[in-house]
């Protein structure tokens, strides 16, 4: 089966209609609900952003990209993974773009906060609902909190932005789609305030250009979770 055979535009509006409503989820849960279940049980706020996070918004995601799937009448298979959502096997090319991307974007991300430091003094480079001390003995099992919520954060968003949305965008922004792309994904993360903004820039555009230059999302997933995932360890153990 063609790839494209069942594949349908998504513009503009009909995009947004999509990052809006998940932008709109993700500032109502941080900014209300996890400071309220903090409140209301004295447990840390990290621990919220893992439950509600993975279960009341990275799950949601996926729900709503197997909904879209299903609307244009793909059935969950290996067929559909490969060549309609464009999981496909990584070559040697596709490597050397992972590569680059991550040294780029770690590259330009420290830039990007070491300029903001200069301007306007150190600043938190986590939002309230993340923010926590390094790890210590008695809250390691935080980690095993962390562990399934991140693969809910990283599989919510590969698979509903990059899988299920970019391949269509496509047919509309053509070589620009990444630009549109990004812009709506930075949306998806006003919640963090504007200092964590201007510091992920750099992976909300780079990442979305070389999946679609490369047409792999793989591409996404290595570049997300290869750069959330260690940035997170080193925090834990107080590295960074």
């Amino acid at each position: 089966m063609h790839e494209n055979k069942k594949l349908k535009k998504l513009g503009f509006i009909k995009s947004f209609s999509i990052y809006i409503p998940a932008a709109i989820l993700m500032y109502v849960l941080t900014q209300y609900m996890i400071p309220y279940l903090t409140k209301l049980t004295g447990i840390e706020t990290v621990f919220f952003w893992f439950v509600v996070g993975g279960l009341g918004i990275f799950t949601p995601l996926i729900v709503a990209g197997i909904f879209i799937l299903k609307s244009e009448g793909y059935k969950l298979s290996k067929e559909t993974w490969v060549h309609r959502l464009r999981f496909r096997k990584i070559t040697k090319r596709d490597a050397i773009w992972a590569i680059v991307g991550l040294i780029a974007i770690g590259a330009l991300s420290g830039l990007v906060m070491k300029i903001l430091v200069l301007i306007i003094g150190e600043f938190d480079h986590s939002p309230a609902f993340m923010s926590f001390e390094p790890l210590n003995k008695g809250r390691y099992w935080l980690l095993l909190i962390w562990l399934p919520y991140w693969i809910l954060n990283i599989l919510g968003e590969e698979f509903l932005w990059r899988g299920v949305m970019l391949p269509r965008q496509e047919l509309v922004f053509g070589k620009y789609t990444w630009l549109i792309h990004g812009f709506g994904w930075s949306l998806f993360h006003i919640a963090f305030g504007w200092q964590l903004m201007l510091t992920l820039l750099p992976i909300l555009f780079i990442q979305p250009y070389i999946v679609q230059k490369t047409k792999n999302s793989w591409l996404g997933v290595i570049l997300h979770g290869g750069l959330n995932g260690p940035s997170f360890i080193a925090i834990c153990f107080g590295f960074i």
